[in-house]
């Protein structure tokens, strides 16, 4: 958060520790005298020697007015609380006024070291001092203080070492670069997964909400944690056990009285009574808490409060939260036999999770997925999503050696940069399956449509469908199959109609049926001829996949001895089969589907998702003439209108341009300029590219011609007037970047003129760029041919047109105000390109959580996760 000299304290956030452990660090101030010097006097003799140089037993209350007294500005220090104890301080002091080199320090609780806190304090640090201006940090450490050594020189930033009087000298510049961000990223996702892992994989369960009568949701809860075999200790925590024992568990009014560890508590009381059960989970150890009851934001802002009154009661107490208003969470690993859900029964254990949103949908997920026989890993129903969200649970999933493939049912995205960046990195090793919402853009702002959506999440590494059935569609053919190594499909049938409809499908779905295929075995096709197709297609070299469609045979024939021939071929492993089977049942490792174009749609998306892994996943290219110093400028020329300035802080030149109002004007322009120039109409959006309708002026080489065009221009479309001087001619292009819903900021890419206009011919990717995804973005619009030469044109430096992408993309990313943007035209050449006019529309910073140091989402009470 942005701050100024000497204003009040402003910084504050929830950070994970490495282990998994919530705190709270924020700035601080007078009222943290005496905790500081509480803190100073817990540190042992070697971790005061390592921080001070000397055994400094006492802080001398000058120095402790001192360490407290910052203006954020010149002089910062951040505290982290474990609830209300101090456990770390760092802080930074310039070099004096004005300088960009600043010292920063850390003091540490010895019972927290090792734990990460160095690493978020410098973080925070780093981001702090930038908005003051400050550039470089130094830091003065001891020798044999290694750990300390290491927080800098594991941060990703380039280190200069020098030692001098028995003291190491560390200088780093503190900008964030390609190395510091993977290195943040890889952190926070060992703490986010390890903050999971209570969630799922408690050692014991505390229960809250068995009515004495043994009823209520409590009781639902504890019956299926008892059902599941739950092998860890459970017990209720009631205020009045009459007998001690809840349903063969132990039960006393306070959780510690219990004497297990508990990691998990769940929650079903009233909502009033939901702050009590957190604070005594907390009491007795407890680092996870699903809370299914109701009551919350879903009921209105009154419940808002309370809910974000709730996230900072369990945040306060190092507590990750699912819910309220959850449905719950289960884990089907044997050594786990966890389940903490309102459902009864749960799908047969599998390698596949399952995330959603919404808890009321969560019993048809279940369902469908216990229908279709696919096995679920482990399950997570968020509710509210208060605090964790389907990014936490990518992030422990990632890794999870029990789940190979991840489901998510999504209605709303939280933080949509994150969701992209983890899709895109669990996506290499992992698939992604999301029903997610038909998002709209934003009124009033260019937006992709919903088929450019499509491939936004297709090249996010996202396999996205529109309904249950089809995301348990593609789970079947993920949980049994191999990936296909193309799209060659083999289509195999014992009728002609089926084969037709194959066929007809697989092209428009982004299959190519394999040479020979379809292949119809004929109404009376047995087990040994199926069998025999089957082997071929599956040794055949230019097949990569195998559509199977049965119908019942003709009598005495029965289904069994076909489906027995399809589960073999299946179950060798080397490409995946689908089937639409109409003979009997196969086995669950052979996905079969109700309908031939409902096989052949699944087959579609996993040999889409399977040709992206394939792919190289590209760099964000390093481009010159941009660095913080421009972004800043850059988002002061946005904030004045100044649009042409501020491409040209990322090296993107507009061609200059002068509106006029009349035909003197026009002519004082075309003097500065230069001639020869172009006039268009520029009153009204509409008319300023409309050549076909002569609001477009070219090639005018003195006054008389800037006149006479003036005056038809005026007289058809208004006296506002743009004068530009002429450029080469080259290939109109158009370059977008929009605010998208569902992932951010993104860039679009197509060719002028009305027609691509008409159709739609956009093609879009999420800022910033890869180099690979500016090359994909010239070469993805249908009228991309255009561009290569098209009869016998010259083709244009499509490497600069990618460059140029880059540089749009880099400042979509670097500045949070900007809600669209328009070049248009772009002139396309052979040796390069030319940017004529540049539109855009900016606001109020939109929200990036995912930019600048870790931090969990704040406590809003809108379910609206980070």
């Amino acid at each position: 958060m942005r701050t100024t000299r000497g204003t009040d304290v402003t910084r504050q956030a929830d950070v994970l520790l490495a282990d998994g452990t919530t705190v709270q660090l924020r700035s601080v101030g007078p009222a943290d005298e005496s905790a500081l010097a509480q803190l100073h006097a817990q540190l042992s003799d070697r971790s005061r020697y390592l921080r001070y140089f000397s055994p400094y037993p006492r802080i001398p209350r000058a120095d402790l007015r001192r360490l407290v007294t910052v203006d954020h500005y010149d002089r910062e220090a951040l505290a982290v609380w474990a609830g209300d104890q101090l456990i770390a301080v760092g802080r930074y002091d310039r070099w004096g006024a004005g300088a960009e080199l600043a010292e920063v320090a850390f003091t540490v609780a010895d019972a927290y070291q090792s734990r990460g806190i160095g690493s978020v304090l410098l973080e925070h640090l780093a981001a702090a001092a930038a908005e003051a201006g400050i550039t470089r940090f130094v830091a003065e450490v001891l020798p044999e203080n290694g750990a300390m050594q290491r927080v800098f020189a594991d941060a990703g930033y380039e280190v200069a070492r020098r030692f001098e009087e028995g003291v190491v000298h560390l200088t780093f510049p503190i900008a964030p670069t390609e190395r510091s961000r993977e290195v943040q990223w890889a952190r926070e996702q060992r703490a986010e997964a390890a903050s999971i892992r209570p969630l799922l994989a408690p050692r014991g369960v505390l229960v809250y909400g068995v009515r004495r009568d043994q009823t209520g949701l409590g009781a639902v809860l504890l019956g299926n944690l008892r059902d599941a075999g739950f092998p860890g200790p459970v017990a209720v925590v009631h205020p009045a056990p009459p007998d001690g024992r809840r349903d063969w568990y132990p039960a006393a009014a306070e959780a510690v009285a219990t004497g297990d560890p508990f990691d998990l508590a769940v929650v079903a009381v009233p909502a009033a009574a939901v702050p009590a059960a957190v604070a005594d989970a907390a009491a007795a150890g407890v680092r996870a808490m699903v809370v299914v009851s109701a009551g919350f934001s879903e009921t209105g802002p009154a419940g808002g409060r309370a809910e974000a009154q709730l996230l900072r009661a369990a945040r306060g107490h190092g507590i990750r939260l699912v819910g309220p208003n959850c449905f719950g969470v289960a884990n089907t690993d044997p050594a786990a036999r966890l389940n903490a859900t309102l459902a009864p029964h749960l799908p047969e254990p599998g390698r596949v999770a399952l995330f959603s949103q919404s808890g009321g949908f969560a019993v048809a997920l279940l369902a469908e997925a216990d229908r279709r026989r696919v096995g679920l890993s482990s399950f997570v129903a968020a509710g509210n999503r208060a605090d964790v969200s389907g990014n936490d649970l990518l992030q422990y999933w990632r890794d999870d050696p029990g789940t190979d493939v991840i489901l998510l049912y999504l209605e709303t995205f939280g933080n949509p940069r994150k969701f992209a960046r983890l899709a895109r990195a669990v996506g290499r090793h992992k698939p992604l399956v999301a029903v997610a919402p038909m998002v709209q853009g934003v009124a009033g702002q260019s937006a992709p449509g919903e088929a450019a959506k499509a491939a936004l999440f297709a090249h996010s590494g996202v396999i996205r469908v529109h309904t249950v059935s089809e995301l348990f569609d593609v789970a079947a053919l993920l949980a049994h199959q191999p990936l296909p190594a193309g799209n060659r499909t083999a289509v195999i049938c014992n009728s002609s109609a089926l084969g037709s409809l194959a066929a007809a499908a697989c092209p428009p779905a982004g299959l190519r049926l394999a040479p020979g295929y379809p292949r119809d075995l004929g109404p009376g096709a047995d087990r040994q001829r199926l069998a025999a197709a089957l082997d071929r297609a599956v040794a055949d070299d230019m097949v990569d996949a195998v559509v199977v469609l049965v119908t019942p045979p003709a009598p005495p024939a029965t289904g069994e001895p076909l489906a027995a021939a399809v589960e073999r071929a299946a179950a060798a492993g080397e490409k995946p089969v689908v089937a639409t089977f109409l003979a009997g049942e196969l086995p669950p490792q052979v996905p079969a589907y109700r309908s031939v174009e409902e096989a052949v749609q699944a087959l579609a998306r996993v040999a889409g998702y399977a040709g992206w892994r394939r792919e190289p996943a590209g760099v964000v290219p390093a481009v010159t003439g941009v660095d913080s110093a421009a972004a800043a400028a850059a988002a002061a020329a946005l904030a004045a209108g100044e649009p042409a300035a501020a491409l040209g802080h990322y090296g993107v030149d507009v061609v200059p341009r002068r509106r006029v109002r009349s035909a003197p004007e026009a002519v004082a322009a075309a003097a500065e300029l230069g001639y020869p120039v172009a006039l268009t109409a520029a009153g009204d959006p509409q008319w300023r590219h409309r050549s076909d309708l002569g609001a477009v002026w070219l090639d005018l080489a003195d006054r008389a011609a800037v006149r006479r065009a003036y005056r038809q221009l005026a007289g058809r479309f208004g006296a506002e007037v743009a004068v530009q001087p002429m450029v080469a001619p080259g290939v109109a292009c158009v370059v977008e970047v929009a605010q998208d819903p569902a992932f951010g900021p993104v860039v679009g890419f197509g060719l002028g003129g009305v027609a691509t206009e008409l159709l739609g011919d956009r093609a879009w990717r999420l800022a910033p760029l890869t180099d690979r995804d500016a090359a994909a973005l010239v070469a993805a619009p249908r009228a991309a041919p255009l561009l290569g030469g098209w009869r016998g044109a010259a083709e244009v430096d499509r490497a600069a047109l990618a460059e140029l992408l880059v540089r749009v993309g880099r400042l979509a990313d670097e500045q949070p105000h900007l809600r669209s943007m328009v070049l248009n035209p772009v002139l396309a050449r052979p040796d390069g390109w030319s940017v004529l006019h540049a539109e855009v529309t900016v606001g109020e910073p939109t929200a990036r959580p995912d930019s600048g140091p870790r931090r969990l989402n704040p406590a809003n009470g809108r379910g609206q996760p980070a």
